[in-house]
C-alpha cells in the first residue's frame, strides 16, 4: 500500500501547443517533511499555449538537490533526449498488459516540431531520468545514476 501511495499520480499533460513564449511562469509548491503530501510543478505559459503538470513524490526535492542545472545541456540535446524517452514512454502506455498501468498512466503529447522552450524541456528530461532511477525503469539509452 505504500508503495501504491507513493506512485499513486504520475501525470503530465501537454495542450495544444503552437508557439512558445519567453514568459514562462514556473510554480513549485513543496510539501512540508514527511507530510505524505505530493509535490507538484506546473509549467506554462503567458497565453497558456501549453501547460505540463508533474505530480511525483520527491521530485522537486530531487530538482534541486540532484539534478544537473540549468544550461548544463543544450536545448537540442534536451529536445533530442525527450523525444527518444516520451516515444519509448507512450509505447508503454498503449501496452498496459505488458508494462505496469499505475506507473505509465497518461500518454505525452510532445511534438518535435514544435518548439516548448528551454524551461519545458529542461524539467521534461529531469523528470524522465528521475523516474528511470526512481522506479527502476529504462526508457531508453544510457540512463545518468543520480
Amino acid at each position: 500500500m505504500k508503495k501504491f501511495i507513493y506512485i499513486l499520480i504520475i501525470l503530465f499533460t501537454i495542450i495544444a501547443c503552437s508557439t512558445t513564449s519567453k514568459n514562462n511562469v514556473v510554480a513549485t509548491n513543496s510539501p512540508k517533511p514527511h507530510s505524505g503530501v505530493n509535490d507538484t510543478i506546473r509549467i506554462a505559459n503567458d497565453s497558456l499555449e501549453y501547460e505540463v503538470i508533474i505530480i511525483d513524490n520527491g521530485f522537486s526535492t530531487w530538482l534541486a538537490s540532484i539534478a544537473q542545472p540549468r544550461f548544463y545541456y543544450s536545448l537540442a540535446y534536451l529536445e533530442n533526449k525527450n523525444y527518444l524517452y516520451v516515444t519509448e514512454w507512450n509505447n508503454r502506455v498503449r501496452q498496459p498488459q505488458i508494462y505496469n498501468p499505475n506507473l505509465y498512466e497518461m500518454l505525452i503529447d510532445y511534438r518535435p516540431e514544435i518548439h516548448y522552450g528551454y524551461e519545458v524541456n529542461y524539467l521534461i528530461y529531469n523528470y524522465m531520468i528521475y523516474f528511470q532511477n526512481t522506479y527502476k525503469q529504462k526508457l531508453w539509452g544510457y540512463v545518468p545514476s543520480r
